[in-house]
Order: C-alpha cells, then sequence, then structure tokens
C-alpha cells in the first residue's frame, strides 16, 4: 500500500428509479461478475416486496436499515510491547456505512429463503425492525468494543 497519497475516489451515480447514491452503492456490492442489470432486479424486486408488506415508501425502510445496521464503535489489533489489544476505536461515516451493507448483503445471502430477492426484502425488513442477522453482527461488535474499553488508552 502506498504511502504517497490516498486513492481518488471514483464518481458514482446515482440509481436510475430512486435517484439515490446508497442504492447504487448498495448495486454495486450485490453486483457480482459486473452483472449490472441482475443486481438491479434483485434490489428493486426486493424494494417492491417491502413496499407490497409494510405500505411505506422502500427506500426510507432501506435508509432506516442501513442505520440500525451501522456500527458506532469497532475493535482494531493494536500491538504494544509484543502483546496485541483489540482497541475500540470510532469508525468513520464512510466504513460504517460500507460495514453495513456488507453485513446486510452477506445476512441476506446465509438465509434460508429461494431467492435472492426474497432473501434481500426479509433481511431488510427485519433490520428496520432491528432484527436479523446483520443488526446481531452490529451487537455483537459493539459487545466486543465494550469489553476492550480498558484498552481504549491505546488508541492512536
Amino acid at each position: 500500500m502506498s504511502r504517497r497519497h490516498s486513492a481518488e475516489k471514483r464518481e458514482i451515480h446515482p440509481d436510475p428509479k430512486f435517484g439515490d447514491l446508497v442504492i447504487t452503492k448498495f448495486m454495486n456490492a450485490i453486483m457480482l461478475d459486473g452483472k449490472k442489470s441482475v443486481a438491479e432486479r434483485i434490489v428493486y424486486g426486493a424494494f417492491d416486496i417491502v413496499e407490497g408488506k409494510t405500505k411505506q415508501e422502500p427506500v426510507t425502510t432501506f435508509h432506516s436499515a442501513l442505520e440500525n445496521i451501522s456500527p458506532q464503535v469497532e475493535v482494531r489489533s493494536r500491538r504494544v510491547g509484543g502483546a496485541t489489544y483489540q482497541v475500540p476505536v470510532d469508525v468513520r461515516p464512510e466504513r460504517r456505512q460500507a460495514l453495513a451493507i456488507r453485513w446486510l448483503i452477506n445476512a441476506a445471502r446465509s438465509r434460508n429463503e429461494t431467492t435472492m430477492i426474497e432473501r434481500l426484502s426479509g433481511e431488510l425488513m427485519d433490520a428496520a425492525n432491528n432484527r436479523g442477522n446483520a443488526v446481531k453482527k452490529r451487537e455483537d461488535t459493539h459487545k466486543m468494543a465494550d469489553a476492550n474499553r480498558a484498552f481504549s488508552h491505546y488508541r492512536w
């Protein structure tokens, strides 16, 4: 990894249906092998199911689900005098969003429904109601940070 300068951020365009940048990032994370149309079909299909079941705007449900999943603190390894400590640190907003998207997709992929559309819609509704595996992952991360609060003076 180069120490000279950080990589420049690529410009992404908002999604065609809702005009939201976060949904585009979410679609790009779901996409496999460059098949964007398949990822669009999965996301928009899941949004249709969410809208049908909750009778409210799917974008607000999506954003509230991401807000419920995104972690405030995480632990990072820090080596001090031959010992490795798990030091709790605050999560930057970009990383918070990226972790929430990643955890939501992994939780949806590990569900038991038949199609990815059903899995994603189920996990979105669970996350919006503070349930599901993605929210559990956030809770575990917070518990780990809370348990290692004694090492917070090693923060850098």
